[in-house]
C-alpha cells in the first residue's frame, strides 16, 4: 500500500442542501467556525482551518507547543487535530438544527514529527442521517503521512443551552 495520494484538480462542488435546510456557503462556514473556535482548544493548539465542507475539512496545526517531552509531535495532538476536523465536517452535514457528538475516534501513528506545520485532511467515508464517519490523514510538510485517524459522529438534534 502506498502513501502517495493526488489531490483533486477541481474545486469541490457546493454541499447539497440538507434535511435540515440548506448547507452553508463555505466562506460563511469557515468564518463560522473560527469564530466559534476562540478560547478553545483549538486555539490554544494552532489549528487552523482551511477549506470546510461536509464532504472535506482541511487545517494545520505547529508542531512547536503540540509535542510530547521527547521533542516529537504528541500522538494526542494528532488526534486532536482529526477529532477537530472530521467533527466540524459533520456538523456542516448534519445542518443547523443538528449537531455532530463524536462517538469513536481511532489513530494510527506512522512516523514522528519534531518541526513544522502538519496538515489534516478529513474525508468522508459515510454520510448518513444518524451518523458521519470520516478518514483523517495528517501528513507533515513534506506530505509524508504523519497519523490515519478514523471518526464517527452521531447527529442530533441540537440542545439548547443553559
Amino acid at each position: 500500500m502506498s502513501d502517495s495520494h493526488t489531490e483533486p484538480t477541481e474545486a469541490p462542488e457546493p454541499a447539497p442542501p440538507t434535511a435540515a435546510g440548506p448547507a452553508p456557503q463555505p466562506d460563511a462556514a469557515l468564518a463560522e467556525l473560527r469564530r466559534a473556535s476562540v478560547g478553545t482548544l483549538i486555539e490554544r493548539m494552532g489549528i487552523e482551518l482551511v477549506e470546510v465542507g461536509p464532504q472535506r475539512v482541511v487545517g494545520t496545526m505547529p508542531v512547536a507547543g503540540n509535542t510530547q517531552p521527547y521533542g516529537l509531535l504528541h500522538g494526542g495532538a494528532s488526534v486532536v487535530l482529526a477529532e477537530t476536523l472530521g467533527s466540524y465536517a459533520a456538523a456542516l452535514h448534519a445542518g443547523p438544527d443538528r449537531q455532530a457528538v463524536g462517538i469513536e475516534v481511532s489513530a494510527t501513528h506512522h512516523r514522528g514529527v519534531r518541526d513544522g506545520v502538519v496538515t489534516g485532511r478529513a474525508t468522508a467515508v459515510h454520510l448518513g442521517s444518524t451518523a458521519a464517519t470520516y478518514e483523517i490523514v495528517v501528513e507533515d510538510s513534506m506530505a509524508r503521512r504523519v497519523c490515519t485517524a478514523r471518526l464517527t459522529c452521531l447527529l442530533i438534534a441540537q440542545r439548547q443551552s443553559s
